[in-house]
């Protein structure tokens, strides 16, 4: 998305916060009406604490959050460019628009995707072990987890930058911000899809290991693939001219208006239609080629070839997603001295159930949600598969790891921290900040949520 000033992008997220009202909440949303006329006509439009709804907002690019409430935007990702945005408390731009609206909503918590999710796993894991990582493997990709004050080593860099900074728990919750890993392509693997992807980007250069993981761009790699290919009049791909050789008999053939000519012209879930087709001839396939993409009378061979290229793209996606799990993993020390880890029976799927394998109390929690990670076939799999591969981790680390959908973690956990933060605040009145450090904060709500928050969602 792209827009001249952020008034546009925050007037519409003001506007449907509203319509979600009339929607959810209309009797309240009515009497709000209402009060607010008798109270013009009193020359007041001031809202009772009661009357206010508080909102946890879910805001997925990088910021510098100095409060609970409190972050100003240091780039765009996943295709957005509003650049007078950066730089700006998103939470300020936000509230500015409720008011301009005069709609009861205070923004009472500003929260990374991750940071959602990781509170929402929280709350719902199973067993008795507490979550360690929230990731997002979606239309972007990022991860947050739970870090040993003492090992954040920024923080006595900051100084006073960093606020004051909670110790009760002795942990703080750290969002990674792992799209932008290496992008300096010292390790990453690099192909001239890759880097004609990046090129032709709204951020050229940065975000490396987001373009190579997440759904924004995963249909677009895919794409320049076919391209390429069927430019290549060395390659049979799409020019099937022989009827005897098509099932259809006809000519393949690519309209001149296809959207494979149009940059993000093929979406990512065309890869987990080709993963997950089963058909006779790789019928679904061809289908979704003609109807989709305007390519008639594809052969079984060309849809085969699509498949493949599309297995591959979306197999590294999941394997390189393995990495930043490993790396958290291993630099917290979770695999350290287990105490007792049985052997996985001949034949059963590593991961698969860990009830029988695995004691609780060893078990590595991790939530995950997003659309590539819950609906691309056997991505959870060859996520896996590469955590094994991994010397310090092995067949029996990755048993004790424990991989659970968070579905709708980011809201849901946005939620979840808006109403302690609520709490908290409405507590520590008059003071406008739940606590002098977000991330401690958070970190000490993952405790309240477990032990305390009886409120279920």
């Amino acid at each position: 998305m792209t827009a001249k000033t952020s008034h546009q992008l925050f007037s519409f997220l003001a506007k449907q916060i509203e319509t979600f009202l009339k929607t959810h909440h209309g009797e309240h949303y009515q009497s709000h009406i209402e009060r607010r006329r008798q109270s013009s006509m009193l020359g007041g439009t001031k809202f009772t604490e009661e009357e206010i709804f508080s909102l946890g907002f879910t805001f997925s690019f990088p910021v510098q959050q100095y409060g609970i409430n409190k972050g100003t935007l240091i780039r765009w990702t996943k295709g957005f460019d509003i650049p007078d945005a950066v730089g700006k408390d998103v939470c300020a731009l936000l509230q500015k628009e409720i008011d301009a609206l005069h709609l009861p909503i205070r923004v009472a918590a500003l929260v990374n995707d991750t940071v959602g999710t990781l509170m929402a796993r929280s709350y719902t894991s199973p067993g008795k072990t507490g979550t360690l990582l929230g990731a997002i493997f979606g239309t972007g990709t990022n991860g947050a987890y739970v870090e040993k004050l003492d090992r954040i080593k920024k923080l006595a860099k900051m100084g006073k930058d960093a606020g004051e900074v909670n110790n009760s728990t002795g942990e703080m919750i750290v969002n990674t911000e792992w799209g932008s890993f290496d992008n300096h392509l010292s390790v990453l693997p690099v192909t001239s899809y890759d880097k004609s992807l990046d090129a032709d980007s709204n951020n050229p250069g940065i975000q490396m290991f987001e373009k190579r993981v997440s759904g924004m761009f995963l249909g677009e790699i895919l794409r320049r693939c076919i391209v390429d290919l069927v430019n290549d009049k060395s390659v049979p791909l799409f020019k099937d001219e022989h009827s005897n050789q098509n099932d259809v008999h006809s000519t393949t053939n690519i309209h001149d208006q296809s959207s494979l000519y149009q940059q993000y012209g093929l979406d990512t879930s065309f890869l987990s239609i080709t993963s997950g087709d089963n058909s006779a001839g790789l019928k679904v396939t061809r289908q979704s080629l003609d109807s989709e993409y305007g390519v008639s009378a594809a052969s079984a061979e060309d849809a085969e070839a699509v498949r493949l290229i599309a297995a591959a793209i979306g197999k590294r996606a999941a394997r390189l997603s393995a990495v930043p799990i490993a790396a958290v993993v291993l630099a917290t020390g979770k695999l350290d001295a287990p105490r007792d880890v049985a052997t996985t029976e001949p034949g059963k799927q590593a991961g698969a159930d860990l009830s029988g394998d695995v004691n609780e109390e060893d078990i590595i929690d991790i939530g995950v949600d997003g659309s590539l990670v819950e609906f691309y076939p056997n991505f959870e799999e060859y996520i896996r598969e590469a955590l094994r591969e991994v010397p310090e981790i092995g067949p029996q680390g990755e048993r004790r790891i424990r991989i659970g959908i968070a579905k709708d973690g980011s809201g849901v956990g946005a939620a979840l921290i808006a109403l302690v933060a609520d709490r908290a605040m409405r507590a520590d009145s008059p003071n406008d900040s739940a606590a002098g450090s977000v991330s401690s904060f958070l970190s000490g709500l993952i405790d309240n949520v477990n032990r305390n928050l009886k409120i279920r969602v």
